[in-house]
Formats: structure tokens, C-alpha cells, sequence
């Protein structure tokens, strides 16, 4: 077995290789049709990851790959499957991929096999769906359910949101409708929950109260205020209890409790936002879409992650896209990166993804704790073409810092209706202007004018496939995870655990409980209201 190696990436030889190399790609002349044609890797669910307009070149991929092996990228990945304790802070394994597969040996944790564990869970996800759907579970009043709502926040509401609305087309494609209708409701905001529940029928809603400890403050307030809304309807018979479900741990103060209808377990080793494939994400989705689409989607991220095992990067989609990722942060030094999902559907998935990076790799500090002098992840954000084009593009285009690109694309809809309308149907067009968008950042355009000129070499890189199918989903959600996941064993620290979100949750708690405070907080306090 190879002993593993945990160095800090100014540490290594590839690095320093790579910084004396002093290069820069001129896209203008590197971008090519056979460029295009050649730099691409096949990963899971159909996808493909197209790199031909990222400033490597053969020398500068053969360091990355030496950097690769010096990491131990792959071989940390494969610990991590087997079990292997990665979240050093909280000293936990990290075991999303055993969700949805099997690529390494059983892992087990206190005499049990969790992969049995997962699949018992999915399992029982499956059955309640299933007589929730037949009618043999019906809310407190005998009415049907036909509206389910998940609360949440982070993890709990980012992924699983964003994969309910990128099914939604194709759910209404294929089965002519969802199962079930579903809504969401994350934000401690009053007008949150309000805005939704305004136009609900409490007797057909079955609510989801996803807190892994049991204890997420603003998820048991949104439920509470759920609970009054319903008692206050004032219907005979209408029992709340009988119309929430937990999604939680099983030592938490939810698993069991008679307050819910029944519950469903996730356990430590799934982080928050790695867990739209476990419970999270499956009973809202198995119970909206149905059990075969989640199947699909696991199927689809299974295939990823196979993917990401490969050891050479020219192979592997994941650990391509990430070590690129590392040469332009710590190399070229650029500190925003941008999601542009050519895909309505995919509306809310740049925002799962700024939780996915940003939570994972935003830190200071390596895995035991030493201060870092490089930098780390890059600030995400994003928004669908072609709306994009009409807002932020002026800035990528034409502003003065460069931003890395992430294009994701479809040759073909959701829907079948797509009419052409001169000379060329909807689809095309948002495919012609994904395809210009790329061709434009590389190449830029030459003007007398100086407000008309586009000075080009602005990188990006194309996730593509046929249709956004649960398959595809899954494999592009996947894709993501392994990507910040290697990132993070490039940079040494570690991508699963999340201290820099504790602080503010400390002094809120502070304000609430009514006890002396320190005099900033009491101003702050006093001015928005909350004290006299």
C-alpha cells in the first residue's frame, strides 16, 4: 500500500516548475479546430469536458500531471473511498461517493457496513415514496398528499433545489407531470416561509425537516412557524405530526421522535453540501419525481466518480478541470471563476456550487492547521445564458480583471417544443450563442474605436451533452464534487469540514438569549431593532 504524503503545494517540484516556466498561452493563436476536437475528456452521464480554450499547452498539462502524482491526487481519492479519516478537523470520514456505489472495499464504522447502511436508507426512501404516491399514506384528514415541502438551509436546501429544478422539464417530458409538486422553504426571513405556504392546502402538504444534528436553528424555527400556521387554520382533524417527516442523524434529538411521521437517516460521514445524493436530496426527489430518476441520478454521479480514479489527467474529466483550476488561481493568480450554465434548467446550480467551492476550499489554513502562503479557492458565482449576456458579460469581456470561464451546455432541450422561428429553432440559438460567447472570450476583436475593441485570451472551458437527463445531472453534479475535492488535496487542506460558518451563529445565539453583550453587538442590536 503507498504511504501517503500530505505537502503543502509550494512544496513541491511540479510547482516550482511550473512557476519558472513564465508562460502565457496566446489563445489567439492556440485555439484551433483540431485544439477543439482533441482536448476533451468523455466522463459519466454522456458528458463530455472541453479544455481547448484554457491557456495549457502540452508542456504546462505534462507539469500538471507530475503534479498529480507528486499530490497523490488519484491515491488520496482512493484512500478517501476506503475509508480513510479525511476531515481532519472534525476527524470523520467523507463518504458521499459510497451513495450512489461501490469503488473500493466495504467500509465499515462500528461493526456496520455503511454502503448496507445507504442502501437500507434509499431503500426505505423508495418504499415510503411508494405509498405515499398509492395513497396508502394520507395526511391527518384523509386527503392525498399532492404538495411536498422541504425545509432546510446550506446543504439541506442548495443541492436538492437545485436538482428539483433541473429536473423539472424533464419530469414534465417524460411523465407529463411530477409525482408530487414541491417547494422549498431555507431562509430564517418570515416572508420566506409566508410567500410560500401563502397558497398551500395544509391538509395535501407533507413537509421534509432536514437538520443532520437536529438542532439548525433557523430549520426548527421555519418548522415551528409551519406548525402555528397549520394550528391557526383551525381545521377539524388536521394533526402537523402527521405531515412532517425528519431527514437527520440517528442520535439526534429528530430520529424517532412522535413529532414526525417518520424519519430517514444520514450519518457524519455526509457532509451538507455533499449531500444532495443521500436522503437530502433523494426523499424530496424520489417523492416528486419519482424512484427510478433518483436511481438514474445516482447512476450518472456513480459514473463520475468511476471516472475520477483514472490516473492520467488527458482520462480524467474531474481531475483535469481542477488541475487547470490550481494553474490559473496559483499561477496566473486569477481569484473569481464563473459558472455559466447554458441551461435554464440549471438556474440555481451556480448557487449550490458557490456553497460546493466556496465552503470546501475557502481556507487559510492547511489540513494540520499550518498557515497557507498561497491562495486557495476562488470566489464562484454565475447565472444562465443567454440572461448572463445581457447583465455581467460587459465586465468579462471588457473589464479590467480577467475571469476564468465554465461553460455547460445541451445539444438538445427538455422540452420537445422548439419551434424554429427565422430560420433556426430556440435550442439553436442558445447553442449559436454559447458557441459565439466561447469563440469571443478566446479571440477577442480588433477596433479602431477602443470602446468597441475586445481584448480576447479570457480562458474558459465547456461541460457538454446531448440532454439534461438525471443521468447527465448526476454525473455533472459528481463532476463538481471531485473537481474541489482534488483542488483541495492539491492545496493540502481540507474541502469537509466548515469552522468559517460558526462564528456568527455563536454572537447571533448571543443576541437572542438576552444576556449582557459586548457593546458592538448591543449597538448593532439597537439599531436594527431587536433591543431598546
Amino acid at each position: 500500500m503507498i504511504s501517503l504524503q500530505y505537502n503543502n503545494l509550494d512544496n513541491t517540484a511540479s510547482f516550482h516548475k511550473l512557476k519558472n516556466l513564465d508562460k502565457r498561452i496566446d489563445l489567439k493563436s492556440f485555439l484551433t479546430p483540431e485544439r477543439i476536437r482533441t482536448y476533451s475528456i468523455e466522463t459519466g452521464g454522456k458528458l463530455s469536458y472541453n479544455y481547448a480554450a484554457m491557456p495549457v499547452d502540452e508542456e504546462i498539462i505534462s507539469l500538471l500531471q507530475d503534479l498529480a502524482e507528486e499530490q497523490q491526487l488519484v491515491e488520496k481519492y482512493r484512500a478517501l473511498l476506503s475509508g480513510e479519516i479525511m476531515n481532519t478537523g472534525e476527524n470523520r470520514k467523507v463518504l458521499h461517493h459510497l451513495l450512489r456505489g461501490q469503488l473500493a472495499g466495504p467500509v465499515t464504522y462500528q461493526g456496520r457496513d455503511l454502503r448496507d447502511f445507504y442502501i437500507s436508507q434509499q431503500k426505505r426512501i423508495f418504499d415510503f415514496a411508494d405509498k405515499v404516491h398509492s395513497g396508502e399514506i394520507k395526511g391527518s384528514t384523509g386527503k392525498l398528499f399532492d404538495t411536498v415541502v422541504q425545509i432546510g438551509i446550506g446543504g439541506s436546501d442548495l443541492g436538492p433545489r437545485a436538482l428539483h429544478i433541473a429536473l423539472a422539464g424533464y419530469a414534465y417530458e417524460t411523465f407529463g407531470k411530477p409525482r408530487m409538486n414541491a417547494r422549498f422553504i431555507s431562509n430564517v426571513d418570515p416572508d420566506d416561509a409566508n410567500c410560500i405556504l401563502h397558497d398551500l392546502d395544509p391538509e395535501r402538504c407533507l413537509f421534509i425537516i432536514v437538520s443532520k444534528s437536529g438542532t439548525t436553528q433557523e430549520t426548527l424555527t421555519n418548522r415551528q412557524l409551519v406548525i402555528e400556521k397549520m394550528n391557526r387554520r383551525g381545521i377539524a382533524g388536521l394533526d402537523p405530526r402527521k405531515h412532517m417527516i425528519a431527514v437527520t442523524s440517528e442520535t439526534s434529538p429528530m430520529a424517532g421522535s412522535s413529532e414526525y411521521l417518520d424519519s430517514f437517516f444520514i450519518d457524519d460521514f455526509i457532509g451538507g453540501r455533499y449531500s444532495a445524493t443521500s436522503a437530502v436530496g433523494g426523499v424530496i426527489l424520489t417523492l416528486s419525481y419519482g424512484r427510478e430518476v433518483f436511481q438514474s441520478l445516482l447512476n450518472g454521479a456513480h459514473q463520475s466518480d468511476k471516472n475520477a480514479l483514472e490516473s492520467d489527467i488527458r482520462k480524467n474529466a474531474s481531475l483535469m478541470d481542477a488541475l487547470i483550476g490550481v494553474y490559473l488561481r496559483n499561477i496566473l493568480l486569477y481569484p473569481v471563476t464563473a459558472v455559466l450554465p447554458y441551461s435554464q434548467a440549471l438556474s440555481r446550480f451556480p448557487a449550490h456550487l458557490q456553497q460546493l467551492d466556496m465552503e470546501s476550499n475557502g481556507k487559510s489554513v492547511n489540513r494540520f492547521g499550518k498557515p497557507l502562503n498561497y491562495p486557495t479557492g476562488p470566489v464562484v458565482f454565475g447565472e444562465p445564458g443567454t440572461n448572463g449576456q445581457h447583465s455581467f458579460y460587459q465586465l468579462l469581456h471588457q473589464g479590467t480583471d480577467l475571469i476564468p470561464l465554465q461553460f455547460i451546455g445541451f445539444k438538445e432541450p427538455q422540452y420537445s417544443f422548439n419551434p424554429e422561428i427565422e430560420g433556426s429553432n430556440c435550442q439553436q440559438k442558445l447553442i449559436a450563442n454559447l458557441s459565439a460567447q466561447i469563440v469571443a472570450f478566446a479571440m477577442g476583436k480588433d477596433d479602431s474605436d477602443p470602446n468597441k475593441k475586445f481584448p480576447g485570451n479570457r480562458p474558459s472551458s465547456l461541460i457538454f451533452g446531448e440532454r439534461l437527463n438525471p443521468e447527465a445531472l448526476g454525473a455533472l453534479l459528481a463532476h463538481f464534487e471531485n473537481k474541489i475535492m482534488f483542488q483541495g488535496f492539491t492545496w493540502n487542506i481540507n474541502s469537509f469540514d466548515q469552522e468559517g460558518v460558526q462564528l456568527g451563529k455563536t454572537l447571533t445565539r448571543q443576541i437572542l438569549g438576552g444576556k449582557s453583550l459586548d457593546p458592538l453587538l448591543e449597538k448593532y442590536s439597537t439599531l436594527l431593532g431587536i433591543r431598546k
